[in-house]
C-alpha cells in the first residue's frame, strides 16, 4: 500500500508517495544531481545519501542549482 503526503520543496508544497527517495525526486523535477545542493530540514545533505533518503510528511528541502559560467 502506498502513501501520499506533502513535503515543501523551495517553500511549495508537492505531493509524493512515501516510497520516492530524494534523487527519484530530483529525478521526477528532471534535475541534474551534480550540479544541485540540496538542504533537508536545514542541513546540507551529501550526493552519497539522495538514494537513501527518504522523506516524512512536512519535511522541508531546498533545492540551489550551480551555475558554472564565466
Amino acid at each position: 500500500m502506498n502513501k501520499y503526503f506533502t513535503i515543501f520543496i523551495n517553500g511549495d508544497p508537492f505531493n509524493c508517495d512515501s516510497s520516492m527517495s530524494l534523487s527519484d525526486i530530483l529525478r521526477y523535477l528532471n534535475i541534474d544531481v551534480n550540479n544541485v545542493i540540496v538542504e533537508y530540514n536545514n542541513d546540507i545533505i551529501n550526493k552519497v545519501q539522495f538514494n537513501s533518503l527518504l522523506f516524512k510528511p512536512k519535511d522541508s528541502i531546498e533545492i540551489i542549482t550551480i551555475v558554472g559560467g564565466g
